[in-house]
């Protein structure tokens, strides 16, 4: 688990963290803010895949001829951030249906 937080940019998954952290916390505290950091949690992760789905086709474009393996790794690694903010969206839904 700590490996797919690295491989998916410890900028980006940390902040993807830190709405996850502001969801748990808005459960209990401010309820109205629950869904706003859900929203912010997939957006976040979505930007992180494409700032990392750009910086691979600008390697690709360096790199000329890349095997299909490098360029399905690559990919692999890009979508991480959004698989992570989906499941912070995700968990923000659930909460905010038992509010």
């Amino acid at each position: 688990m700590i490996n797919l937080f690295y491989e998916g940019g410890v900028i980006f998954m940390s902040i993807i963290s830190f709405f996850l952290v502001m969801t748990a916390i808005s459960f209990y505290t401010h309820s109205d803010k629950l869904k706003t950091y859900g929203n912010l949690g997939l957006t976040s992760g979505i930007l992180g895949s494409f700032i990392g789905l750009y910086s691979a086709f600008e390697f690709i474009q360096q790199a000329g001829d890349v095997s299909p393996a490098i360029l399905a790794g690559g990919l692999r690694v890009a979508l991480i951030c959004t698989i992570y903010g989906i499941i912070v969206y995700l968990i923000s839904r659930i909460l905010s249906l038992f509010r």
